[in-house]
């Protein structure tokens, strides 16, 4: 009895150090694959993108939300960036891309799209999984009802692409919708100043002393370059332009059904979990997952996050395509 309880501990003694190794390892290939910052000219602009991990690997196409940019991704490109080729643009207007005046360019999430597509089609992607979240949501699924075999797999986080998920949030954009003047703007430009900004970060988080403050203060140093706003705006009234798009990615669900991973942080005010649950009804290989944080769910749910992709992506693309 004695040596057999010796064996057993020996062996999950020998357990432990291979899940240590394997823990180890991983953080070291990790910290091994840099991010690399670089600009690419796509109709005259100049496009910022970060990009790690071999091209040789699948590609994970990250598309950002407002008021941010390829910033929100910061930690998630190195968690993956051993296994994929991960890449991360911002917007025209976003981050450290070309910011032309609303007067030089057409801010619309048609033509964002169309600048994200000549982007994709520069760097020689030629299939990607598309995460998408918050404006990555309009702008990926365009992308993906244009090109419908580029898509290998969807992960979305906190992106609507249902009705459900307009509640009380959206009243005074549907009124700057329906009817475009200062008073229905006045109540939206609250949403660009450095409060608002930081209330994003932190509602509906566990623990706000977690969350970086480096987040807004980044994201309102570029909002407050002069004429961003007048951008915002613009792209605030065109969001209306995406609900009635819904049928049309819904339809695109229905026919392709890319392999999706929701990852949702449920206690979000601006995308509430009640539009994360309707693709359930589209999609017939969906992995589904509430997550008790707030709007930036990558801020304190990251690593939980790279764990489900890693996994996810690992099973319906790396083993599919063997």
């Amino acid at each position: 009895m004695l040596k057999r309880d010796t064996a057993v501990r020996h062996l999950f003694t020998v357990m432990a150090i291979i899940a240590i190794s394997l823990a180890i390892l991983a953080t070291v290939a990790q910290a091994a694959t840099p991010t690399h910052h670089r600009t690419v000219t796509v109709d005259g602009l100049d496009i910022f993108y970060r990009e790690a991990g071999s091209n040789q690997s699948p590609t994970v196409l990250l598309l950002h939300g407002f008021p941010t940019s390829s910033q929100m991704f910061r930690n998630l490109i190195p968690a993956l960036a051993d296994q994929f080729h991960v890449v991360a643009p911002d917007y025209p207007g976003f981050g450290n891309s070309a910011m032309p005046s609303v007067e030089a360019f057409d801010y619309t999430f048609d033509h964002l799209a169309n600048v994200m597509d000549r982007f994709v089609q520069q760097l020689g992607l030629s299939t990607y999984s598309l995460y998408v979240m918050d404006y990555g949501a309009p702008i990926g699924f365009r992308l993906a009802v244009k090109h419908p075999e580029r898509v290998q797999a969807l992960i979305v986080q906190n992106g609507n692409a249902y009705d459900e998920g307009l509640r009380e949030f959206w009243k005074p954009f549907r009124a700057y919708w329906n009817e475009r003047n200062e008073a229905n703007a006045a109540p939206l430009k609250k949403f660009l100043n450095l409060a608002a900004t930081k209330w994003q970060y932190t509602h509906g988080v566990r623990n706000a002393e977690a969350i970086s403050p480096d987040n807004w203060i980044v994201d309102q140093y570029f909002q407050d370059r002069p004429g961003n706003k007048d951008i915002q705006l613009q792209l605030f009234y065109d969001y209306g332009s995406n609900p009635p798009e819904y049928p049309k990615w819904q339809a695109y669900f229905r026919e392709y059904q890319p392999p999706t991973l929701v990852v949702w942080g449920k206690n979000d005010y601006i995308f509430p979990a009640e539009g994360a649950h309707p693709y359930k009804r589209d999609l017939k290989t969906i992995e589904f997952h509430l997550l008790d944080t707030g709007h930036f769910a990558l801020e304190e749910d990251g690593d939980v996050i790279a764990g489900h992709m890693r996994r996810f992506l690992t099973k319906y693309v790396v083993q599919a395509s063997n």
